[in-house]
């Protein structure tokens, strides 16, 4: 058997990783400024999460969610300690696109009679069912998918999503306040106060899919909080556990829960709570999302020094950074990971797409610079 050949990949064979650097199994290190795509929040193979995750494994790694799990309810409570949400409820699973699928359903739940959702132009929120059906790449939603209850409207422009607000019917808005594969464009202050005062009147519901830009990326522990608004559901999956599969809603106390209305077999599972019970253990002992925020804010400010012609903006907040080129992202990526050796991400065609572990130095930062410098400046 061959395996299903839909992703196009690097010649490199990555075996080993620590801190923000990884080796392949030729021994060559790389700086990795990619992450594994946002999920290596904490770093690779950090010690902490290492311990954590063997003790639980020799105690149970698995039973199902018909037994008291006294994991979940501590990683709910720490969740909601540290990003601000004491008052919400958690639901865990294993994926973020699985994260979207239950917050758009919570949404239709609450008011059955809607059926239209509005999404971002641009946006992506997963691969399944109703996930990608809100995402805006034709490519990838099949016939089966296209259901037709999408409208895909421009970012920062208000005046659309008030007009088909206002028409009613509309069940739930999802929102990207930091769009990941749409090119890190942000949303704005008075766009994202707008759009939430007008779900409250117009009775939809507003989720943020916080998945890539949330868990402390952005230098606060969801990147809406940088626009002074509160959603009714966010979304997390992407560095809740350092890459052990796991995804999560938070629910505002306005949905009731009930018996059967939503469920998973593997979600919440010992294991996958004990990484990430590590994970908020390192965030708070090394302060990452802090760190976030300044060797962002440092590592932004160098890339905009850079004298090229070739970098056209310089997009982000905190360690999700776009940078925009005159050029094919390809250009400049390829010759990175196999020359420089440093891993980075890409949207679209022109966009390079750094995601680091949160725990990226300045001097790592410092590191990265050089070598793209080096790079652009062959072309």
């Amino acid at each position: 058997m061959k395996l299903f050949d839909v992703y196009p990949l690097f010649d490199v064979n990555i075996v080993k990783g620590k801190g923000c650097k990884v080796w392949d199994d030729k021994e060559q290190e790389y700086l990795d400024l990619y992450g594994g795509h946002a999920v290596i929040s904490i770093g690779h193979s950090h010690p902490h999460y290492i311990k954590k995750v063997e003790e639980q494994l020799q105690q149970i790694g698995f039973y199902s969610n018909s037994v008291i799990n006294k994991l979940q309810e501590e990683l709910a409570e720490r969740i909601g300690r540290i990003s601000g949400y004491e008052d919400y409820q958690l639901f865990l699973i294993n994926s973020g696109a699985e994260a979207n699928e239950n917050a758009l359903k919570l949404a239709s739940f609450k008011n059955p009679s809607a059926m239209r959702i509005l999404s971002c132009e641009h946006a992506f929120h997963g691969r399944t069912s109703l996930a990608v059906e809100v995402t805006n790449n034709p490519k990838i939603v099949s016939p089966l998918n296209d259901n037709h209850h999408v409208r895909f409207l421009p970012l920062n422009d208000i005046e659309p999503w008030i007009r088909e607000l206002s028409r009613g019917g509309v069940a739930a808005v999802i929102l990207e306040c930091i769009q990941g594969v749409g090119g890190i464009q942000m949303a704005t202050p008075d766009f994202a106060q707008k759009l939430a005062y007008a779900c409250k009147r117009y009775g939809a519901t507003l989720i943020c899919d916080e998945i890539q830009c949330g868990y402390g990326r952005s230098g606060k522990f969801f990147a809406h909080q940088w626009l002074g608004i509160k959603p009714d559901i966010i979304t997390v999956a992407k560095g809740i556990a350092n890459g052990f599969p796991m995804g999560a809603v938070l629910i505002s106390p306005e949905f009731q829960p009930v018996y059967g209305q939503l469920g998973t077999t593997f979600g919440g599972n010992h294991l996958a709570c004990a990484a990430a019970l590590a994970v908020l253990d390192v965030f708070e002992n090394e302060r990452l999302v802090e760190n976030a925020r300044v060797v962002g804010d440092y590592l932004i400010e160098g890339i905009k020094n850079i004298d090229s012609t070739h970098i056209k903006e310089v997009r982000g907040r905190g360690l999700m950074i776009g940078i925009e080129l005159d050029i094919p992202h390809k250009d400049v990526r390829l010759p990175l990971i196999y020359e420089k050796h440093c891993f980075t991400g890409c949207a679209g065609t022109n966009t390079l797409r750094l995601l680091p572990p949160l725990c990226l130095t300045k001097a790592e930062a410092d590191e990265f610079i050089e070598r793209l410098t080096a790079v652009l400046s062959d072309k």
